[in-house]
């Protein structure tokens, strides 16, 4: 990096600690809890660093008894909520971890609020959120938040920046013991850990459009992809027309797509199922799945109008899971005439919701209308979506982490140009839609599911393929790599 770069990072980091203090002496006690949303499904224990109310998950009226680390078994997830997509890697790697043996702990930098760290983040995860939403205004969404996310974030002076100001999330880990293997589903996690300290660091990179925004020197580096791979590894076009050193051997493989093992392990029964239903004339099920930054709710409007039709005559049926976004919820019924009588809500009820999903799967239980999901908790808000997947036919999802998950998938307009590159990576593995990037076309998506059976099928066969030749492994395959680093030393 020209010097100039290296000091405009040094006074961003400057800034943020002026901004939202430097407690890099602070020593932040540490305990560990199970997580009481999703421990029992992923084996998962929270790591609570701080005042424990200062917490944002920490649930005081539990008294959760203090757990000891596994030093020997231990796996540290590390995470930050900013939308839902981070979140849902970290359970597909729990889940994977928790098969395998080893003791997942769920380490979340944007939940512990006294800290420098959570509010750095904070600040970010808000500015992101509002960017996505006003990323509907086209003339936004052409001249700032596409060229943000496409080639603003792929630049190595935009990566100078972020390693600087990590080094004021790193205190989080100063009482972790440094020879549990960290997974970061978010650079932050993997650039605050090595700064920290901690020994074994693999930063699992999200995107297939590879951005110098996902680096973490000094960790090993996994992809989803083949032409995420190539990208990466040459650095291309992060130092624009400059050729850059290409990264060492050793540090980035190749994993497949991050699944979780429960949805792994199921792929061929569940896409049996599918093409069973269709050929037998049950209901199309499709799952809504808004993302975390709550911005595709006139879409949803839209499909639900189209297909109120077709659930009425018992052809269609929808699962809607708004997240933790009730008030979309309780605006799309609103404003779609006809919507209300036809709906069944689960509406902040755990055991309901898994009763649900857990029935759907039954081969006697035929599913009609429409079933609203909401839940204030953000475990359950994203993990409802896991659990409706496996019941479900076809998924429509705007092509961020889920593009990459064993489930017909219709692909919404994306929120960032970076995006894209997961619809196409996904229709040229067969088991996905070309990105709809307007409302007509998604429309005629959708009419193409409920018209054309071919296309349902041929999607349900090219997933139990690529099963077959490991492309869903790739969570398995990222476990592997953080405790055969330990291994290896």
């Amino acid at each position: 990096m020209p010097q100039g770069v290296y000091n405009k990072a040094v006074r961003s980091k400057k800034k943020y600690a002026k901004k939202y203090g430097d407690d890099s002496a602070a020593d932040y006690p540490v305990k560990i809890e199970k997580n009481k949303y999703i421990g029992d499904y992923l084996g998962v224990n929270n790591v609570l660093v701080g005042d424990l109310k200062q917490n944002a998950h920490y649930v005081e009226e539990d008294n959760l008894p203090a757990l000891d680390w596994d030093t020997e078994k231990g796996i540290i997830v590390g995470n930050i909520r900013m939308g839902f997509g981070h979140y849902r890697i970290s359970m597909a790697i729990a889940s994977a971890a928790k098969h395998m043996g080893y003791t997942p702990y769920w380490m979340d930098l944007n939940s512990y609020r006294e800290t420098t760290c959570t509010k750095v983040i904070g600040a970010q995860n808000d500015l992101y959120s509002l960017g996505s939403r006003l990323s509907k205004n086209p003339i936004f969404n052409k001249l700032v938040w596409e060229p943000m996310n496409y080639e603003g974030f792929r630049a190595f002076s935009y990566n100078a920046a972020d390693q600087k100001n990590a080094e004021l999330m790193a205190p989080v880990y100063r009482n972790v013991p440094k020879g549990i293997p960290v997974v970061g589903t978010h650079v932050w996690p993997a650039q605050a850990a090595i700064h920290a300290g901690m020994k074994y660091v693999v930063n699992a990179i999200p995107d297939n459009w590879p951005m110098a925004l996902h680096y973490a020197e000094g960790a090993v580096h996994t992809v989803q992809c083949r032409n995420a791979y190539q990208g990466y590894k040459i650095c291309n076009g992060m130092m624009k027309k400059k050729v850059c050193r290409p990264m060492p051997e050793g540090s980035l493989v190749y994993t497949g797509h991050y699944i979780d093992h429960e949805l792994v392990a199921n792929i061929e029964a569940d896409c049996e199922a599918r093409i069973k239903r269709q050929t037998g004339g049950k209901p199309m099920r499709f799952l809504l799945t808004i993302g975390g930054a709550g911005a595709q709710k006139e879409i949803f409007a839209a499909i639900i109008k189209y297909l109120l039709p077709y659930i009425k005559d018992k052809k269609a049926a929808l699962y809607v899971n708004v997240g933790d976004y009730r008030n979309v919820w309780d605006q799309l019924k609103a404003e779609i005439p006809g919507m209300a009588e036809l709906t069944s809500e689960h509406m902040d009820d755990w055991n309901d919701t898994v009763k649900f999903a857990s029935g759907a799967l039954s081969e006697d239980t035929e599913v009609t209308g429409i079933h609203g999901f909401w839940h204030r908790n953000i475990f359950e808000a994203v993990y409802c979506t896991n659990l409706l997947m496996r019941s479900c036919d076809v998924l429509v999802t705007k092509p961020s982490e889920l593009a990459f998950y064993p489930v017909p998938k219709l692909f919404i307009r994306r929120v960032g140009k970076h995006e894209m590159w997961g619809a196409i990576h996904s229709a040229e593995m067969g088991e996905g839609t070309l990105e709809c990037r307007d409302i007509p076309h998604t429309l005629q998506m959708v009419e193409e599911f409920m018209t054309s059976p071919s296309l349902l099928k041929d999607m349900c066969e090219a997933i139990v393929t690529n099963k077959g030749i490991g492309l869903y492994d790739g969570a398995y395959r990222v476990v592997e790599i953080a405790m055969g680093l330990k291994g290896n030393n």
